[in-house]
């Protein structure tokens, strides 16, 4: 996928698309599309508290990138109608930056911390007791003369977020009132994602490109509202702007941006074809792997393994990666050192195909 197509801009460009994104998230539980059941849950957790006029218990989300963990925690202080207060584990180096931060909570806010197991082991000891006792010790002073004060704190909710929830240690995890995985979406909900987002942006988008979209959009709302976005560029600079989008410009403008059927990027190609061309289709180390195609580990297995897996193109091992069946059959390939050497030859894993199916 292009930079453009995965939203990497810059300067004002960056800004307006922040404030377009903040446009399409869902403001309600009504609006949200998709993640059926654990929006079910949380509404009924939403209004049990409401009725005993109580603060909402701590919540975890959790799962890959762009699946809506940022939005729900929105969404949970709206319902409540609590005050939105966001931070994220790596800006909170310190304990005091969180005692700070919660000395200024007040009744029923909603504090939201983002990439929580990034959180420092010192910082994290300070959410125990606020979580559990809504109280914080307070070291006041320094040297012999320091002294430990505890303050109480108000009852508020912690919404906490991470792609790596098994990073978190277990007194942390233990400490929320209920934990929620987000799973990708299916294309059919991310259609309605798009006719949605095309609705609030005054565009014109037929049912069948909103299919198409959906279909190479990786199985996350985010991804789907970018490309969307980016198939409009196209839109207004080849046809009037007002014209609707049909099925043939969207497939002409993914095709553009090196996005194909299966929804594969260029990062993805090049790792599968990679462990297909070198590797002979694996098994292989994620950091030899990485070494290999130039990117860090961490961009590997946050962003591009979860969706590969989920799709069943890859497979973990104990000895390594490996590319499946399903992976070789994408390319046009039976698995096998032969068509390996084939594929290299051909430059098959360079640009995606219009006619080669997932």
């Amino acid at each position: 996928m292009s930079d453009l197509a995965r939203g990497d801009l810059s300067g004002e460009a960056q800004s307006e698309e922040r404030s377009l994104e903040d446009t399409l998230r869902p403001a309600r539980l009504a609006e949200m599309v998709g993640q059926t059941r654990l929006r079910e849950n949380l509404s009924v957790f939403i209004e049990a508290a409401a009725r005993r006029d109580e603060s909402l218990d701590h919540l975890l989300f959790y799962g890959p990138p762009g699946l809506g963990k940022t939005s729900l925690a929105r969404i949970v202080a709206r319902e409540m109608g609590a005050e939105f207060r966001a931070t994220s584990g790596p800006v909170l180096e310190r304990a005091g930056d969180l005692a700070a931060l919660l000395s200024n909570l007040e009744r029923g806010d909603v504090l939201f911390i983002d990439e929580v197991h990034r959180l420092p082991a010192a910082v994290e000891e300070i959410l125990y007791p606020a979580m559990e006792d809504f109280q914080i010790d307070v070291l006041v002073g320094q040297g012999p003369s320091a002294r430990s004060i505890r303050l109480d704190l108000p009852r508020f909710t912690l919404v906490a977020a991470t792609t790596r929830a098994g990073l978190l240690s277990s007194p942390l995890r233990d400490r929320f009132g209920w934990s929620a995985r987000l799973d990708y979406y299916p294309a059919s909900d991310l259609t309605k994602v798009l006719l949605r987002s095309a609705r609030l942006m005054k565009m014109a988008l037929d049912p069948p490109a909103a299919d198409e979209i959906a279909r190479r959009s990786r199985g996350t709302p985010r991804v789907a509202n970018r490309l969307l976005r980016r198939v409009r560029d196209f839109a207004s600079v080849k046809q009037a702007a007002t014209a609707r989008i049909d099925a043939e410009l969207a497939r002409y403008a993914l095709e553009r941006l090196d996005v194909d059927e299966a929804g594969f990027d260029k990062l993805d190609r090049v790792l599968l074809g990679t462990l297909i061309e070198k590797f002979e289709g694996g098994p292989v180390g994620l950091d030899t792997l990485a070494a290999a195609i130039g990117e860090d580990r961490g961009t590997l297995e946050d962003l591009i393994e979860p969706f590969l897996l989920q799709g069943g193109y890859l497979d973990r091992t104990a000895r390594g990666r490996v590319a499946t069946a399903r992976a070789w059959r994408h390319f046009g390939l039976e698995p096998g050192r032969g068509a390996a050497v084939d594929a290299a030859q051909s430059g098959l894993f360079e640009t995606p195909s219009r006619d080669r199916k997932p």
